[in-house]
C-alpha cells in the first residue's frame, strides 16, 4: 500500500474537514489536490520510482505536501536535519543521492556550499517566486492517481542523529510505515477527532509517524515550525489542541515555564512523550503540574523499528490505588512500558542467551516493520545491527521486570567502569534530577590512571537557584553509594543535545574542557 493512500481515506470521507494548520490552513480535499499537483511538478522534474527527493526545511504545510507527493510517485522521501553543519549536509546530500531538494531561503548558502552533482534541482518552499515550490506546484498538472508499489519498496530514508559518527540512512518501506499507522490509529470516520500539535521535527521518526497517524485518523495537524515553549502554549490555547507529542526536554521546559499556571491547557487530552530517556523526576512533576484530565503515554522505539515498540499507557501514569499498587506504579514510571502487539523483545547477556526478569543485559527487538537495512555508506553496518535471526541489536542496556515492563539502563558503550565497578550514568542522572534545584543533568566517565574512569557530572540549575557545589556534593553523598558518587561536578548553562533532545554524552567532557 502506497504511503500517500493514508490521505485518501479522510479526503474521501471528510473533504471539508481541516487537515493542516501552519503556514496556511488547508482542508483534506485541498491537501489531496496539493499532493497531486506536487506529484505533477516532481514528475516534470524527472522524478520517478526509486528517485530520492530531499527535504531540508523546518516543519510546514509545504513539507508535508512534498512528502506525500514524492511517495505518490513511488519516489523516496529523504527528510534531513536542518540543524546539520556543512560537513554533515554534504554527507546527507551525496550519500542519499537526492535528485531534487526542497529547502528554505535561510539555508541557500549552506546548500550551495555542500551541493554535490547528483542534486539536479533545488526549490524554495518559503517563497512565491517563479522558481519556488508553491508557484511551480500550483501551475503543474495534477496527478491524481497514486503509483502502485510493493509493500517492500523503499519509501522513506531517515538519517540517524549521528551521535557517534556521520548519520546512517535507515531504509523504511511503504509497508512498514502503513502497517504501523493502520495498526496504531483508527481510520477517519467523519467525526471530529481533535487536533494534534506537531512539535517534533519531520526528519525524526516520531514526527513522521505522529503526523501520519493523525492524518489517517482525520485529525487536524497543527504545525510548529520548531519548538518554542511560549508558542506551544499559544497554539494549545488558540487551536484547542487535544493531542501532542513531546520529547522529554520539551516537556521539561513547559513544566518549568513561569507562565505554566496561567495558561489554559484544558483542551489537552493526551500527551505522548519519547525519542529520548525521560527522567522520572520530570514526568512526576508533569503529573503534578498539568491538568488531571491529561492522559500521558510514553513511546519507546527507534528509527530502525519504524517508531514505537513499547508503550507506557495512560493507565500506567495514573498513580492511584492501594499503597502497594501506588509504589509499583511509581517505580514503573521509570520504565518505557511493555511491548506492543507486533513486537518481540528480549534481553540477552554477553553470551547471547536470554536473561530472566531483573537481569541487566542488551535489549534486542524483532518486528515485521523493522528497517530493511542501512543505506549507502552505512550499508556495511546493517549486519552489526540485525543478526541472522532478524533480531535488532538496539545498543541499549536494560532489564524486564516481573510484569513485562522494560527498564532501560543506558547505552552499552556508555557504562562507566570505576575501580572495577559498573556504574550506569542514567542512574546517577536520575538522582541528580530529583534535587529540586537541578533542571538538567548529564553524567559521563572520563579516563583516570588510578580508577580507570572517574565520574563527571554536569548540571544545569533552575533559574534563581543558589545551589553551590559543596551542597551538591553533600546531596550525592547522602543519595549514592561511594563508588557511584561523582568525582567531579560542574555547573553549566546548558547541556549538549541533539535536536530531538538526546544528550550528547560524548561532548560533556569537551564542554568542561572548553
Amino acid at each position: 500500500m502506497n504511503l500517500a493512500s493514508l490521505v485518501d481515506i479522510p479526503a474521501l470521507i471528510a473533504p471539508d474537514a481541516p487537515a493542516l494548520i501552519g503556514t496556511r490552513a488547508v482542508d483534506y480535499a485541498t491537501l489531496r489536490s496539493a499532493v497531486g499537483r506536487g506529484a505533477g511538478l516532481l514528475s516534470e522534474l524527472g522524478v520517478g520510482h526509486g528517485d530520492r527527493v530531499g527535504i531540508f526545511a523546518t516543519n510546514s504545510v509545504e513539507v508535508i505536501e512534498v512528502m506525500f507527493a514524492a511517495a505518490s510517485l513511488g519516489a523516496v522521501v529523504v527528510p534531513m536535519n536542518y540543524k546539520a553543519k556543512q560537513r554533515e549536509v554534504a554527507h546527507l546530500l551525496s550519500d542519499s543521492g537526492v535528485k531534487v531538494l526542497v529547502t528554505e531561503t535561510r539555508y541557500v548558502g549552506l546548500i550551495d556550499d555542500a551541493r554535490p552533482e547528483n542534486v539536479e534541482h533545488v526549490l524554495m518552499l518559503d517563497t512565491d517566486d517563479a522558481d519556488g515550490w508553491r508557484r511551480r506546484a500550483a501551475e503543474a498538472d495534477e496527478l491524481f492517481e497514486i503509483a502502485e508499489v510493493d509493500d517492500r519498496q523503499l519509501c522513506v530514508l531517515l538519517y540517524t542523529s549521528g551521535t557517534t559518527s556521520l548519520p546512517k540512512g535507515v531504509m523504511l518501506t511503504h509497508g512498514a510505515l502503513t502497517d504501523y499507522v493502520m495498526g496504531r490509529a483508527e481510520p477517519a470516520d467523519g467525526d471530529d477527532h481533535g487536533r494534534m500539535l506537531l512539535a517534533a521535527p519531520l526528519y525524526h521518526i516520531a514526527g513522521v509517524t505522529s503526523m501520519l497517524g493523525a492524518l489517517y485518523s482525520g485529525r487536524t495537524v497543527v504545525i510548529m515550525s520548531q519548538f518554542d515553549a511560549d508558542e506551544w502554549f499559544d497554539l494549545v490555547e488558540r487551536e484547542r489542541a487535544t493531542h501532542a507529542f513531546l520529547v522529554p526536554t520539551m516537556l521539561a521546559r513547559l513544566i518549568d515555564h513561569p507562565d505554566l499556571g496561567s495558561r489554559d491547557l484544558s483542551s489537552l487530552e493526551v500527551i505522548t512523550y519519547g525519542a529520548a530517556p525521560m527522567p522520572p523526576a520530570v514526568i512526576r512533576r508533569a503529573l503534578e503540574l498539568l491538568p488531571s484530565s491529561v492522559g500521558f503515554s510514553q513511546a519507546y522505539g527507534q528509527t530502525e523499528t519504524t517508531s514505537t515498540v513499547t508503550v507506557l499507557t495512560p493507565e500506567d501514569h495514573r498513580i492511584e490505588g492501594a499503597e502497594e499498587e501506588i509504589a509499583v506504579k511509581l517505580r514503573r514510571l521509570g520504565s518505557v512500558g511493555r511491548p506492543v502487539d507486533d513486537v518481540e523483545l528480549r534481553v540477552v547477556g554477553d553470551d547471547g542467551e536470554e536473561l530472566g526478569s531483573f537481569e541487566i543485559g542488551q535489549v534486542q527487538l524483532r518486528t515485521p516493520r523493522q528497517m530493511t537495512g542501512y543505506w549507502g555508506s552505512g550499508s556495511s553496518r546493517t549486519a552489526e545491527t540485525i543478526d541472522d535471526e532478524g533480531w535488532i541489536h538496539t545498543g541499549d542496556l536494560g532489564h524486564v521486570d516481573d510484569g513485562g515492563y522494560l527498564f532501560l539502563g543506558g547505552r552499552s558503550g556508555e557504562m562507566i567502569i570505576r575501580g572495577g565497578e559498573n556504574v550506569s550514568p542514567e542512574e546517577i542522572e536520575s538522582v541528580l534530577y530529583d534535587h529540586p534545584d537541578v533542571l538538567e543533568a548529564g553524567v559521563v566517565g572520563v579516563p583516570d590512571e588510578e580508577w580507570g574512569e572517574r565520574i563527571l557530572a554536569v548540571v544545569v540549575l533552575r533559574p534563581n537557584s543558589e545551589l553551590d557545589l559543596e551542597t551538591m556534593r553533600e546531596y550525592c553523598r547522602e543519595q549514592l553509594a561511594g563508588f557511584k558518587r561523582p568525582d567531579v561536578i560542574h555547573i553549566v548553562e546548558q547541556l549538549p543535545r541533539t535536536s530531538t533532545g538526546k544528550l550528547l554524552r560524548r561532548d560533556l567532557a569537551a564542554l568542561i574542557a572548553g
